[in-house]
């Protein structure tokens, strides 16, 4: 309505953009964190929901760009330091050395913006960060802290498939899932469970990945490689043609689909 307050009208947008990313919407995401940061700018949940729509969308520069303001914003937003590492390594494949002379401009966050998103609290550890650490979209009904330690898990997890230790990072995958259902964290748990030719267990993770997120390349991916293994060759192939939609040009999946037509 008219008379709703600049904040109020900003705040419902976030919200819808919420629903518009757990949908795979999301066009329609953008468009609503723009319209809210346009309302009220600097916005932490807008930033974060609006730089996972453009990563979906493949846009990286323009993620980037959203995630290093959500930085200056706050700078304890795990989230946020997510996703710069992700877009860098994207942009760096994508566009080589000299990726960040292609970036658009980062708008300046005024110190004003930076202390109205972040109040110190003394009383429980993780208190001061807002509830926008939580991924875009998904349920907020966690603690700050609880988000916090499925972070640092999924953090550990990953470490531990750097090194090659598939079995203990899935043990810290499945920690960081009881704290919070998150789409990488099943794809990451689906990908040791490949490694460890637990293929059944991957095809499950790949599947609850895809309820978050439908459209998630990475879990049609792997189910399809897990469905390949398992022998299912229909329900593997429908994956691949259901991620060549999303990236037509997908050169892994374009060989796993001549494999099985092989098969």
């Amino acid at each position: 309505a008219g008379d709703a307050s600049a904040e109020e009208r900003s705040v419902l947008l976030a919200n819808r953009a919420a629903c518009h990313l757990k949908d795979g919407a999301c066009s329609l995401c953008v468009a609503d964190c723009t319209s809210a940061l346009e309302l009220v700018p600097f916005g932490i949940k807008p930033l974060l929901r609006r730089a996972a729509a453009y990563e979906a969308l493949e846009r990286y520069s323009l993620a980037y760009v959203d995630y290093k303001t959500a930085l200056q914003v706050d700078c304890s937003v795990q989230a946020a330091h997510d996703g710069v590492n992700r877009m860098t390594k994207a942009l760096l494949e994508k566009d080589g050395v000299n990726w960040r002379q292609k970036l658009p401009p980062i708008p300046t966050v005024p110190v004003s913006a930076q202390t109205r998103w972040s109040v110190p609290s003394a009383q429980a550890p993780g208190a001061n960060t807002p509830p926008a650490t939580a991924p875009p979209g998904e349920g907020g009904g966690n603690t700050a802290a609880g988000m916090e330690r499925a972070r640092m898990l999924k953090e550990e997890g990953n470490e531990l498939v750097k090194k090659g230790n598939h079995k203990k990072a899935a043990e810290k995958y499945s920690e960081s899932l009881k704290l919070n259902k998150e789409c990488a964290t099943y794809t990451n748990r689906a990908l040791c469970y490949l490694t460890l030719k637990q293929y059944k267990e991957a095809a499950q993770d790949c599947t609850e990945a895809l309820k978050l997120d439908p459209k998630n390349v990475k879990a049609l991916y792997r189910r399809a490689q897990a469905l390949k293994e398992l022998k299912d060759y229909k329900s593997s192939i429908a994956d691949i043609k259901s991620l060549l939609k999303t990236e037509p040009k997908n050169t892994a999946a374009l060989k796993l689909l001549q494999e099985l037509n092989r098969a």
